[in-house]
């Protein structure tokens, strides 16, 4: 590990095989339960892993927090600090090791499916540039705009908010609003219709990811 001393002064006493493997089980749990911690300190580096030797962004804090929290058990047997130090910093970089692989997949299966929203996103985009204006509600009929009333067969029914929209203002209001959102945000939103009794309904574009919605039409 990078910084020995500071290891043998954190990490001592230490234990035996039990407590390895009590060590690691609950290190690799306190990760898997860290994923929104780790996902939001990778997006906040930009995207990529920090320099240096380590090149990690989680794995020390779950090693200390976890350590911290074995000290804390009433009943931790004092028989589990027999092992000799260079073992134990062996030890400890094994499981340093399991972390910082379980931290590459989380990351990893992270850009996977950002990849994977950017490809849909990119699909759409193009489908709705070399096609018929597509539904962006059921993504499978096409939308009509007759003197501004918007249908598809799916069942979507705006009534008129200004006789002037056409396919054609409809189709650049909605890459508009789809590409200032991919700007800020990688997911792929979704699109609703409102449902008002005294209000004529909307259409409205929202992402569960980044929790926000606009206003369509």
């Amino acid at each position: 590990m990078a910084e020995p001393s500071r290891h043998r002064s954190l990490y001592k006493p230490v234990g035996s095989p039990p407590w390895k493997e009590t060590f690691r089980q609950g290190c690799l749990e306190r990760m898997r339960n860290s994923r929104d911690r780790l996902l939001n300190k990778y997006r906040q580096a930009g995207g990529s892993m920090p320099a240096g030797a380590q090149k990690t962004l989680l794995v020390q804090e779950v090693m200390e927090e976890e350590w911290n929290a074995l000290q804390s058990v009433e009943s931790w047997p004092e028989a589990l600090a027999q092992l000799e130090e260079p073992m134990d910093l062996a030890v400890l970089e094994e499981i340093q090791q399991e972390l910082i692989d379980q931290e590459q997949s989380i990351i990893s299966e992270y850009e996977k499916s950002l990849q994977f929203d950017e490809e849909c996103l990119s699909i759409m985009l193009a489908e709705w540039e070399a096609n018929p204006l597509i539904c962006p509600v059921c993504t499978k009929y096409n939308l009509r705009v007759t003197s501004g009333v918007v249908v598809c067969q799916c069942g979507l029914y705006l009534p008129s908010h200004s006789p002037e929209l056409t396919e054609q203002k409809l189709r650049a209001c909605l890459e508009d609003s789809v590409n200032e959102h991919s700007a800020c945000c990688p997911h792929t939103p979704a699109f609703s219709i409102t449902e008002g009794t005294e209000e004529k309904p909307s259409l409205l574009m929202s992402c569960p990811a980044c929790d926000t919605w606009a206003v369509i039409l």
